[in-house]
Protein backbone atom coordinates (compact mmCIF):
# COMPACT_ATOMS: atom_id res chain seq x y z
CA UNK A 1 0.00 0.00 0.00
CA UNK A 2 2.45 2.68 1.08
CA UNK A 3 4.52 1.63 -2.44
CA UNK A 4 1.92 2.41 -4.63
CA UNK A 5 0.86 5.28 -2.59
CA UNK A 6 3.89 7.03 -3.48
CA UNK A 7 2.84 6.69 -7.69
CA UNK A 8 -1.01 7.32 -6.85
CA UNK A 9 -1.64 11.11 -8.82
CA UNK A 10 -4.22 11.58 -5.46
CA UNK A 11 -3.11 13.20 -2.20
CA UNK A 12 -4.20 10.46 0.43
CA UNK A 13 -4.02 9.98 3.94
CA UNK A 14 -4.29 6.86 5.55
CA UNK A 15 -5.13 4.98 8.42
CA UNK A 16 -4.18 1.33 8.64
CA UNK A 17 -6.12 -0.78 11.49
CA UNK A 18 -5.17 -3.50 13.45
CA UNK A 19 -4.65 -7.21 11.43
CA UNK A 20 -6.34 -8.46 14.09
CA UNK A 21 -10.06 -7.24 13.69
CA UNK A 22 -10.01 -10.11 11.53
CA UNK A 23 -10.27 -12.37 14.61
CA UNK A 24 -12.73 -10.53 16.55
CA UNK A 25 -16.58 -11.06 16.83
CA UNK A 26 -18.20 -9.69 13.51
CA UNK A 27 -20.02 -6.91 15.11
CA UNK A 28 -17.03 -5.62 16.89
CA UNK A 29 -14.94 -5.26 13.70
CA UNK A 30 -17.95 -3.69 12.06
CA UNK A 31 -18.51 -0.91 14.74
CA UNK A 32 -14.61 -0.28 14.84
CA UNK A 33 -14.36 0.33 11.22
CA UNK A 34 -17.71 2.23 11.10
CA UNK A 35 -15.88 4.95 14.04
CA UNK A 36 -13.03 5.06 11.12
CA UNK A 37 -15.61 6.02 8.56
CA UNK A 38 -17.81 8.18 10.72
CA UNK A 39 -14.19 10.08 11.45
CA UNK A 40 -13.17 10.33 8.30
CA UNK A 41 -16.62 11.93 7.27
CA UNK A 42 -15.78 14.93 9.19
CA UNK A 43 -13.41 15.99 6.79
CA UNK A 44 -13.44 17.13 3.08
CA UNK A 45 -12.78 14.02 1.13
CA UNK A 46 -13.37 12.82 -2.57
CA UNK A 47 -14.15 9.32 -1.14
CA UNK A 48 -13.11 7.06 1.51
CA UNK A 49 -11.44 4.10 0.54
CA UNK A 50 -11.70 0.41 2.20
CA UNK A 51 -8.33 -2.12 1.47
CA UNK A 52 -10.49 -5.19 2.84
CA UNK A 53 -12.56 -7.62 1.39
CA UNK A 54 -15.22 -9.28 2.74
CA UNK A 55 -13.13 -10.67 5.45
CA UNK A 56 -15.04 -11.72 8.62
CA UNK A 57 -18.57 -9.97 7.22
CA UNK A 58 -16.48 -7.18 8.87
CA UNK A 59 -18.12 -4.38 6.33
CA UNK A 60 -21.99 -6.00 6.29
CA UNK A 61 -23.70 -3.12 7.43
CA UNK A 62 -21.09 -0.90 6.94
CA UNK A 63 -22.72 2.83 5.97
CA UNK A 64 -21.34 5.85 4.23
CA UNK A 65 -22.32 9.13 5.90
CA UNK A 66 -21.71 12.02 3.55
CA UNK A 67 -18.54 10.74 1.84
CA UNK A 68 -18.46 7.59 -0.98
CA UNK A 69 -17.02 4.73 0.48
CA UNK A 70 -15.20 2.86 -2.37
CA UNK A 71 -13.97 -1.27 -1.73
CA UNK A 72 -13.04 -4.20 -3.81
CA UNK A 73 -15.58 -6.76 -4.68
CA UNK A 74 -13.30 -9.49 -3.17
CA UNK A 75 -13.97 -12.20 -0.29
CA UNK A 76 -10.64 -11.46 1.37
CA UNK A 77 -7.08 -10.35 0.83
CA UNK A 78 -5.46 -12.62 -1.73
CA UNK A 79 -7.85 -11.33 -4.22
CA UNK A 80 -5.97 -7.77 -3.72
CA UNK A 81 -2.80 -9.80 -3.42
CA UNK A 82 -3.39 -12.11 -6.81
CA UNK A 83 -5.20 -8.99 -8.66
CA UNK A 84 -8.70 -10.59 -9.57
CA UNK A 85 -10.82 -12.11 -7.96
CA UNK A 86 -11.40 -14.33 -10.80
CA UNK A 87 -7.30 -15.35 -10.60
CA UNK A 88 -8.24 -16.53 -6.74
CA UNK A 89 -11.04 -18.04 -8.21
CA UNK A 90 -9.10 -20.11 -10.41
CA UNK A 91 -6.11 -20.79 -8.01
CA UNK A 92 -8.54 -22.00 -5.04
CA UNK A 93 -10.29 -24.65 -7.11
CA UNK A 94 -6.94 -25.96 -8.52
CA UNK A 95 -5.18 -25.80 -5.09
CA UNK A 96 -7.77 -26.66 -2.04
CA UNK A 97 -5.97 -26.34 1.24
CA UNK A 98 -3.58 -23.69 1.04
CA UNK A 99 -2.88 -21.26 3.72
CA UNK A 100 -1.69 -18.03 1.48
CA UNK A 101 1.86 -15.89 2.99
CA UNK A 102 3.04 -12.64 1.89
CA UNK A 103 5.57 -10.63 3.24
CA UNK A 104 3.08 -8.38 5.29
CA UNK A 105 1.48 -11.63 6.63
CA UNK A 106 4.73 -12.84 7.96
CA UNK A 107 6.05 -9.35 9.57
CA UNK A 108 3.30 -8.97 11.50
CA UNK A 109 0.92 -11.83 12.19
CA UNK A 110 0.85 -11.28 15.95
CA UNK A 111 -2.71 -9.79 17.23
CA UNK A 112 -2.47 -7.02 18.89
CA UNK A 113 -2.83 -7.36 22.70
CA UNK A 114 -5.59 -5.02 22.82
CA UNK A 115 -7.72 -7.33 20.72
CA UNK A 116 -6.49 -10.89 22.39
CA UNK A 117 -9.63 -10.84 24.67
CA UNK A 118 -12.04 -10.17 21.95
CA UNK A 119 -10.71 -12.69 19.70
CA UNK A 120 -12.89 -15.99 19.01
CA UNK A 121 -9.67 -18.35 19.45
CA UNK A 122 -9.26 -16.70 22.84
CA UNK A 123 -13.27 -16.74 23.48
CA UNK A 124 -13.67 -20.24 22.72
CA UNK A 125 -9.69 -21.60 23.60
CA UNK A 126 -8.76 -22.54 20.22
CA UNK A 127 -5.58 -20.80 21.00
CA UNK A 128 -4.70 -23.23 23.98
CA UNK A 129 -1.97 -25.77 23.58
CA UNK A 130 -2.33 -29.21 23.89
CA UNK A 131 -0.12 -29.40 27.48
CA UNK A 132 -2.88 -27.06 28.65
CA UNK A 133 -5.68 -28.55 27.19
CA UNK A 134 -4.41 -31.94 28.67
CA UNK A 135 -3.82 -29.34 32.46
CA UNK A 136 -7.54 -28.07 32.50
CA UNK A 137 -9.51 -30.93 30.84
CA UNK A 138 -7.33 -34.61 31.10
CA UNK A 139 -5.49 -35.97 28.32
CA UNK A 140 -8.61 -38.39 26.84
CA UNK A 141 -10.51 -34.78 26.65
CA UNK A 142 -7.58 -32.83 25.53
CA UNK A 143 -6.83 -34.74 22.56
CA UNK A 144 -10.41 -34.91 21.46
CA UNK A 145 -10.36 -31.32 21.78
CA UNK A 146 -7.40 -30.49 19.78
CA UNK A 147 -8.64 -32.12 17.23
CA UNK A 148 -11.94 -30.67 16.96
CA UNK A 149 -11.29 -27.25 18.08
CA UNK A 150 -7.50 -25.83 18.45
CA UNK A 151 -5.69 -28.24 15.26
CA UNK A 152 -7.19 -25.36 13.06
CA UNK A 153 -4.30 -26.42 9.65
CA UNK A 154 -6.00 -29.82 9.85
CA UNK A 155 -7.52 -28.98 6.38
CA UNK A 156 -4.32 -27.66 5.01
CA UNK A 157 -1.70 -29.25 2.64
CA UNK A 158 0.27 -26.44 1.17
CA UNK A 159 1.86 -23.33 1.82
CA UNK A 160 1.98 -20.74 -1.40
CA UNK A 161 3.81 -17.56 -0.57
CA UNK A 162 2.77 -15.03 -2.76
CA UNK A 163 5.69 -12.64 -4.40
CA UNK A 164 4.56 -8.67 -4.69
CA UNK A 165 7.44 -7.55 -6.20
CA UNK A 166 8.24 -4.93 -3.30
CA UNK A 167 10.02 -7.45 -0.50
CA UNK A 168 13.57 -6.42 0.48
CA UNK A 169 15.04 -9.74 -0.21
CA UNK A 170 14.30 -13.17 -0.04
CA UNK A 171 14.12 -13.44 3.83
CA UNK A 172 10.38 -14.16 3.99
CA UNK A 173 9.74 -16.50 1.34
CA UNK A 174 12.67 -18.89 2.78
CA UNK A 175 10.53 -18.54 6.38
CA UNK A 176 7.73 -19.51 4.17
CA UNK A 177 9.77 -22.63 2.16
CA UNK A 178 11.12 -23.56 6.18
CA UNK A 179 6.99 -23.25 7.40
CA UNK A 180 6.34 -25.52 4.63
CA UNK A 181 9.11 -27.99 5.23
CA UNK A 182 8.44 -28.37 9.06
CA UNK A 183 4.91 -29.40 8.76
CA UNK A 184 5.32 -31.64 5.79
CA UNK A 185 2.88 -29.37 3.31
CA UNK A 186 3.76 -28.52 -0.08
CA UNK A 187 5.59 -25.15 -0.95
CA UNK A 188 4.71 -22.99 -4.21
CA UNK A 189 6.09 -19.33 -4.74
CA UNK A 190 3.44 -17.42 -7.34
CA UNK A 191 3.78 -13.85 -8.38
CA UNK A 192 1.72 -11.46 -6.75
CA UNK A 193 -0.06 -8.30 -9.03
CA UNK A 194 -0.96 -4.98 -7.63
CA UNK A 195 -3.25 -3.68 -10.14
CA UNK A 196 -6.35 -4.16 -8.05
CA UNK A 197 -4.67 -2.15 -5.40
CA UNK A 198 -3.24 0.60 -7.85
CA UNK A 199 -6.51 1.06 -9.39
CA UNK A 200 -8.27 1.38 -6.14
CA UNK A 201 -5.61 4.33 -5.04
CA UNK A 202 -6.00 6.13 -8.43
CA UNK A 203 -9.71 6.78 -8.39
CA UNK A 204 -9.90 3.23 -11.71
CA UNK A 205 -13.17 2.29 -9.67
CA UNK A 206 -15.03 0.34 -12.49
CA UNK A 207 -18.39 -1.45 -11.51
CA UNK A 208 -17.16 -5.07 -12.42
CA UNK A 209 -14.62 -4.43 -9.72
CA UNK A 210 -15.88 -2.61 -7.09
CA UNK A 211 -18.34 -1.16 -5.00
CA UNK A 212 -19.43 2.59 -4.78
CA UNK A 213 -21.35 3.14 -1.64
CA UNK A 214 -22.94 6.70 -2.19
CA UNK A 215 -23.66 8.70 0.85
CA UNK A 216 -26.80 7.06 3.19
CA UNK A 217 -26.12 4.17 1.65
CA UNK A 218 -25.17 0.54 3.42
CA UNK A 219 -22.63 -2.31 2.72
CA UNK A 220 -24.53 -5.69 2.05
CA UNK A 221 -23.17 -9.17 1.25
CA UNK A 222 -24.09 -10.53 -2.16
CA UNK A 223 -23.85 -14.47 -2.71
CA UNK A 224 -22.94 -14.44 -6.36
CA UNK A 225 -19.76 -13.43 -8.48
CA UNK A 226 -20.20 -9.52 -7.29
CA UNK A 227 -19.66 -10.50 -3.43
CA UNK A 228 -20.79 -6.96 -2.25
CA UNK A 229 -23.61 -4.72 -2.92
CA UNK A 230 -25.43 -2.09 -1.92
CA UNK A 231 -28.77 -1.74 0.72
CA UNK A 232 -30.17 1.61 0.58
CA UNK A 233 -31.01 3.56 3.68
Amino acid sequence: MEFLLEQSPHEIEVEFLQKGLHDIPTEEMLKRIQAQVDAASEHDYDAILLGYGLCNNGLVGLKARDIQLVLPRAHDCITLFLGSRQRYREYFDANPGTYFKTTGWIERDEVADELKPLSIPNQTGMDMTYEELVEQYGEDNAEFLWEELCNTERNYSQITFVEMGVEPDDRFEKIAQEEAASKNWNYEKVAGNLTLIQRLLNGNWNEEDFLTVPPNATISADHSEQIVKLRQA
